[in-house]
């Protein structure tokens, strides 16, 4: 038999597996603001990471741009051996070390041989390259695009968190409505059975009961599993584990109109602006190849170290010039660039036109379904308030015995229903709000 002290230890580690099984339960619900979700997103959305990466591509290429106006400099050692006749006089004479017996036939014909490093110090320096000056031009304005794609993302972004975040606040509301459905439902369930064993009723309308009842269950159960994949949506966003189930610090409500109806489309959004700049950057791109069929100027210069011995510097001698090169033609391939890159920037301008018309063909739609939803809000708000009484006035019959069962099974399930869909439709209205303040900002 055990001792007590041995109940009491056996005792004591199950509460606290039990109280830690709570706690890691409790520690799942966590609750979350707006603003606190939509910061999070803002700092820690992949979408933004990738788009905040793309700027620094495009400031790389840009950097690398600069190679018009910079100089290229190079360093290289050589070292060779040979008896070849023409490499061992010109190796004396760049060592300086060249004599008079040097030119004996014998020992130009016959040289010994001979060990030569040189050292060069090499740099070439762009003058004149109009082709490049638009392909730099290009890159910086391919930039300006990146920079102001990437705040036209964190915009998007925000307003799919907004959206989220109301799919939530409209979930849990869906809770609670089912939650008193279940209540409501179980209190006649309790109220059918009694009268069914005194004899009033009969089992059907029991029966019928226990359905409405199990029904409402399983919808509970649904909604709150609804909440669960909208906490790991909401987790995802954010760049998080998925491992909370969020509750919103604030209930669903209807927002007031912060914009007058007469809200114009405007042109000089971030994602028009960035349209605008790659527009620009093909632009310059066309240029530039239209531009490489003119001669291009650079200079060049070398400083070189001569010597029989490794890393020596005997003899040294500089060199300076300029170098006029002109591609006159090169097959068809260069023609064949100045046709893409200026089909590239028709396309775009066609791209431009094509999105602006989208978008003030979505911001006269959502407009419209302002007006829509508005209208629908205050009509299922109206509706609520009267499948409310209706489902008051038959409680209050049938608890006296004057209605039947399924009258009060079809008033309770259009009193839920209605709820429901004044919740969903305040949830619309808020999102054509939110997308119009998206499309006019």
């Amino acid at each position: 038999m055990a001792k007590p002290s041995n109940y009491f230890t056996l005792f004591y580690i199950t509460l606290c597996i039990s109280l830690l099984m709570v706690t890691d339960g409790e520690s799942q619900n966590k609750p979350l603001s707006l603003d606190n979700f939509i910061t999070n997103v803002a700092s820690h959305n992949k979408s933004i990471l990738i788009a905040e990466a793309d700027i620094l591509i495009s400031k790389a290429d840009v950097s690398k741009s600069k190679s018009l106006f910079l100089p290229n400099i190079t360093a290289s050692h050589t070292g060779l051996t040979t008896t070849n006749p023409l490499m061992v006089f010109g190796s004396k004479l760049n060592q300086e070390i060249l004599t008079q017996n040097d030119f004996a036939p014998t020992l130009l014909n016959n040289p010994e041989r001979t060990n030569h490093f040189t050292t060069k110090i090499e740099i070439k320096q762009p003058l004149i390259n109009i082709d490049g000056f638009y392909q730099r031009k290009a890159a910086m304005a391919t930039l300006e695009a990146t920079e102001l794609n990437a705040i036209r993302t964190k915009d998007q972004l925000k307003l799919t968190a907004y959206k989220m975040y109301m799919q939530l606040q409209l979930a849990y509301k869906t809770i609670k409505v089912l939650e008193q459905s279940l209540k409501t439902g179980q209190e006649n369930l309790t109220l059918t059975t009694q009268r069914f064993k005194q004899g009033l009723i009969q089992q059907s309308d029991v029966l019928a009961v226990e359905i409405q009842v199990n029904d409402l269950k399983n919808n509970v159960h649904s909604a709150k599993n609804n909440v669960k994949i909208i906490s790991n949506n909401m987790s995802h966003l954010m760049g998080k584990p998925i491992e909370n189930v969020y509750v919103p610090s604030k209930g669903l409500e209807e927002k007031k109109e912060s914009f007058s109806r007469e809200r114009k489309f405007i042109e000089n959004r971030t994602d028009f602006l960035a349209l605008k700049k790659s527009t620009e950057a093909y632009y310059h791109l066309y240029k530039s190849e239209k531009t490489s069929f003119l001669p291009r100027l650079n200079a060049f210069g070398t400083y070189e170290f001569h010597d029989s011995n490794f890393l020596g510097t005997q003899a040294k001698g500089y060199l300076l010039g300029a170098q006029l090169t002109w591609n006159i033609f090169n097959g068809n391939k260069r023609i064949g660039q100045l046709k893409k890159t200026k089909t590239q920037y028709d396309k775009s301008i066609l791209k431009y036109e094509e999105y602006k018309s989208q978008s003030q063909l979505a911001l006269e739609k959502s407009f419209l379904n302002l007006s829509e939803v508005k209208n629908k809000v205050a009509l299922s708000k109206l509706a609520v308030a009267q499948s409310k009484e209706v489902l008051r006035i038959l409680q209050n019959r049938y608890e006296q015995g004057l209605e039947k069962t399924s009258d009060i099974l079809i008033a309770e399930t259009q009193f839920s229903q209605k709820q429901l869909v004044y919740h969903q439709t305040i949830y619309h209205y808020n999102y054509t709000l939110a997308i119009i303040n998206f499309l006019t900002n």
